[in-house]
């Protein structure tokens, strides 16, 4: 019977703790009279994108940071040219909402962090 005690005893300490995994809160805005294509994000040690964003549409992702980097958003516009974007720097266990805001002067960023 002790080690079944001591089974909930670990269980109930462990969710108290409350384990936590950093992560980016993405969203992609696309506010623009045109179809966006080929869109991808690029970030330290990976990256994330969709085939398509309708004008007045978002796109959300999750993610988690593992190194340090910048970000960068490439992109295919509606007469098919390809563009290229900087956004801001990541580091390992940032945690956060990261929004890209296309406008008819292409996109903007911000990068809003959680409190740790």
């Amino acid at each position: 019977m002790r080690p079944f005690n001591l089974f909930f005893a670990l269980a109930a300490v462990l969710s108290v703790s409350g384990c936590h995994s950093a992560f980016i809160a993405a969203t992609i805005s696309n506010r623009t009279v045109e179809p966006l294509s080929l869109i991808e994000v690029d970030y330290p040690s990976a990256s994330f994108g969709t085939q398509t964003l309708a004008p007045g549409q978002d796109f959300h992702y999750r993610f988690k940071v593992l190194g340090d980097g910048a970000t960068t958003i490439l992109w295919t516009d509606a007469e098919h040219h390809d563009h290229k974007s900087s956004g801001p720097a990541l580091g390992e266990g940032d945690e956060g909402e990261l929004n890209i805001i296309f406008g008819s002067g292409g996109p903007t960023w911000s990068f809003a962090a959680f409190k740790k």
